[in-house]
């Protein structure tokens, strides 16, 4: 199996006091967790590449915690979650898409009890792309509240021979949240849904 090779990491950090109207008692924390590899597949077709998702797992439990941390060390105030990669141009969409086990497990491992599917993203593109990690809750699929993305990107990555491999978590949903829907408070937590 390829070994999992780092170039950087990064992590973004957002806190939110208001969005122009009134001010929360607490503001909302936004967390991603970015790190750049060395892409194994880059510049040829591989037909097994299964096995790598093994290989990130320790790098994706790495990441979970660095977002907690950001979000200040207690990992029961995740209410929020989702990932996302970009590959760059020399390899393919499915390379990004070996993120999806890790990266989910890895932060379903961390935090407290959730049950709903972590939301997912991936492309291919040039060193400096932007993508939206779609976010919802952790519990519960269809909790409104918390149905956000958020923006990342590094502007030397992907390089044509790496992968951005993304993490977010989240304190809450959207500060001034009415759309109506399920909310928080509401959540069944037996199928990940509601």
């Amino acid at each position: 199996m390829p070994e999992v090779k780092v170039r950087k990491t990064l992590v973004q950090v957002e806190t939110i006091f208001h969005e122009g109207g009134p001010a929360p008692e607490t503001p909302a924390r936004r967390a991603a967790a970015m790190a750049v590899i060395e892409n194994p597949y880059a510049g040829q077709y591989v037909e097994n590449i299964l096995p790598f998702m093994k290989d990130l797992e320790p790098l994706a439990a790495e990441m979970a915690r660095m977002c907690i941390d950001a979000l200040g060390g207690d990992a029961d105030i995740v209410e929020g979650y989702g990932k996302g990669a970009v590959t760059g141009v020399n390899g393919e969409i499915e390379h990004g898409a070996l993120w999806h086990v890790p990266g989910g497990y890895a932060m379903r491992d961390s935090i407290r009890k959730s049950l709903a599917i972590v939301p997912s993203t991936k492309k291919v593109g040039a060193a400096g792309t932007r993508i939206d990690i779609p976010v919802t809750h952790t519990n519960a699929s269809y909790v409104r509240t918390h149905y956000d993305a958020i923006e990342v990107g590094i502007p030397d990555a992907p390089r044509p021979n790496e992968i951005l491999l993304v993490l977010v978590m989240t304190t809450g949903g959207r500060i001034h949240a009415r759309v109506g829907g399920l909310t928080r408070d509401a959540i069944k937590g037996e199928d990940g849904l509601r």
